[in-house]
């Protein structure tokens, strides 16, 4: 029992193992998972919000899109924030621009 409780305890001269090098080495694995998630999620998350601004910004009157619940329809009117689409003959329905998932035939 006295020698796992000394195993347990401070190394003699009460200075951590391995000094300043060691603490550096505990930091390498985080530097390693914070890359990981940068490339795998950070990344492409980043750039496809990219590529739909620019979906968003290149819209115009005559599209047909896609809403991001699957309604297609085709642009009719536009705002700065909300768009309308034509459903079917004379019927016409407002979204949100945020909420156009895709371009499907530009007019």
């Amino acid at each position: 029992m006295l020698g796992l409780a000394f195993a347990m305890g401070t190394p003699p001269g009460g200075a951590p193992a391995g000094g300043p090098q060691s603490a550096l080495m505990n930091l390498v694995p985080l530097v390693l998972m914070f890359a990981i998630f940068y490339f795998l999620l950070i990344r492409p998350q980043q750039k496809k919000a990219k590529e739909h601004r620019a979906l968003l910004d290149n819209l115009k009157k005559g599209d047909q899109v896609v809403t991001a619940g699957g309604m297609h329809g085709k642009v009719t009117a536009m705002d700065e924030t909300v768009i309308t689409l034509e459903i079917a003959s004379g019927v016409n329905v407002k979204f949100n621009k945020g909420h156009i998932a895709s371009v499907v035939k530009k007019d």
